[in-house]
C-alpha cells in the first residue's frame, strides 16, 4: 500500500468511491454525489489552505481517500479542522483507513494544525468509531437528529484529537 498527495487524475475513482457512500449509506449527509468539477475544487480548496488530500494505492489502484478540511471559516479556529476518510468498498478491512488516517495526522501536525475532529454518523459506523479511537480520538459530543437521509433521522458522534 501507498499513500500519496491525491492529484486530479484520481478524482474519477475518489468521485466512485464516494458516490457509493453518498447512495448507499449515511457515512455523508449529501444526498447526491458531486460532479467531478466539484471534486477537483474541493481538492483545490483543501490544499490550498495547506491540509492534506491523500489516496491510498494497492497494487497502483486508488483504494481511498482522505482529507482535513478547515472546522469553521472563522479565523479563530484556523488551528482546527475536520477529518473525512472513505475506503473503496471492495478494499475494507486491508488497514487502508488507518494508514490514511495516520497519514492524515502526521501531516496536519507538520502544518500546525492543533485540533481533528471527526464528526460521525451513529448509524452502522462501528468500523469509524474504533478507527479513530484506537489513534486516540475521544468523544466530545452528540448532535441528535441532525440529519435526515434515506427515510431516517441520523445523529452524529463528535470525536476530537489533539495533535
Amino acid at each position: 500500500m501507498t499513500v500519496r498527495p491525491a492529484t486530479t487524475a484520481d478524482l474519477g475513482t475518489v468521485a466512485d468511491i464516494y458516490a457509493h457512500y453518498v447512495r448507499s449509506g449515511v457515512a455523508t449527509f449529501e444526498v447526491d454525489p458531486p460532479t467531478r468539477d466539484e471534486l477537483s475544487s474541493r481538492l483545490g480548496g483543501v490544499t490550498a489552505v495547506g491540509l492534506p488530500y491523500l489516496v491510498a494505492e494497492i497494487d497502483g489502484q486508488v483504494a481511498g481517500y482522505a482529507y482535513c478540511a478547515p472546522w469553521k471559516t472563522r479565523p479563530a479556529y484556523r488551528f482546527t479542522v475536520e477529518d473525512s476518510v472513505y475506503v473503496a468498498p471492495h478494499a475494507t478491512g486491508r488497514g487502508i483507513g488507518g494508514a490514511l488516517l495516520d497519514a492524515l495526522l502526521d501531516h496536519c501536525a507538520a502544518a500546525g494544525i492543533r485540533q481533528v475532529i471527526a464528526v460521525i454518523v451513529d448509524a452502522d459506523a462501528t468500523g469509524s468509531l474504533t478507527l479513530h479511537r484506537q489513534r486516540g480520538f475521544v468523544d466530545a459530543g452528540r448532535l441528535s437528529a441532525v440529519g435526515f437521509k434515506h427515510g431516517r433521522w441520523l445523529d452524529t458522534i463528535l470525536l476530537q484529537r489533539t495533535l
